[in-house]
């Protein structure tokens, strides 16, 4: 089995390696940091914008999907230490959630970035990313462990095959669905009223993860792209 699962994941892996670079564009430096302000301040201003973002992220909702729960849940996590993120899930009842944690809500400058993250995670839910990635996670635990069946392998070395077939497809489109989201989550802020060019500034202000391997995010650059390419789609 060393020698065979590791020619059966290259086989794995030459059906998720894409040939082409999506295009990039430079990022715009902000002219000037916002003022720092304090906590009251940062969730009253994420009030004021979850309440403009909400309404249009249910609209585009149910415009584009069908029998899907466009009834969005927005929350600050209550754990003051969590690090600076937002994320989309799904509660026991399948109702939509956008989390923001307090940290991020802190680091934004200004309410259009507020606007573009919250607009971007509504954009993962609306495109049914979550079951998406776990299907291709599925799909990439069957592909793996059924090679490895057919090399004639032990139970143990099948299950680890699975593992790692789902790893790997859990993970084979996840910079598409960031770009994806991007898009949505530009048209759906602008379309609240706030812009996304501005609020893309805030990738000026985050690590870049490059174009890595089997990464779960695509280059700043990338992205910046587009929000840009949309504006310029929609008019904005």
């Amino acid at each position: 089995m060393r020698r065979v699962l590791p020619a059966l994941v290259i086989l794995m892996l030459s059906g998720c390696i894409s040939t082409t670079t999506p295009p990039s564009a430079p990022i715009p430096q902000p002219t000037r940091a916002s003022a720092p302000i304090n906590p009251q301040q940062a969730q009253a201003r994420f009030r004021q914008v979850a309440a403009r973002i909400e309404p249009v992220a249910e609209r585009e909702c149910r415009r584009r999907t069908q029998g899907v729960n466009c009834d969005f849940l927005i929350r600050i996590d209550p754990d003051k230490n969590a690090p600076s993120n937002a994320y989309q899930s799904l509660d026991k009842t399948g109702r939509p959630v956008l989390t923001m944690t307090q940290a991020l809500i802190r680091d934004v400058n200004n309410t259009d970035e507020l606007a573009f993250v919250l607009a971007h995670e509504a954009a993962h839910h609306v495109q049914g990313h979550l079951a998406r990635q776990a299907q291709n996670a599925a799909a990439g635990a069957v592909l793996l462990g059924s090679l490895a069946t057919l090399a004639g392998t032990g139970p143990n070395d099948i299950a680890t095959a699975q593992d790692i077939g789902a790893f790997v497809g859990g993970r084979s489109y996840s910079k598409n669905f960031e770009l994806e989201a991007d898009k949505l989550g530009t048209i759906i802020a602008h379309n609240a009223g706030y812009d996304p060019l501005k609020g893309a500034l805030y990738f000026t202000r985050v690590p870049d993860p490059g174009d890595r391997f089997l990464g779960t995010h695509p280059p700043n650059a990338q992205r910046y792209y587009v929000v840009q390419a949309t504006m310029a789609e929609i008019g904005g």
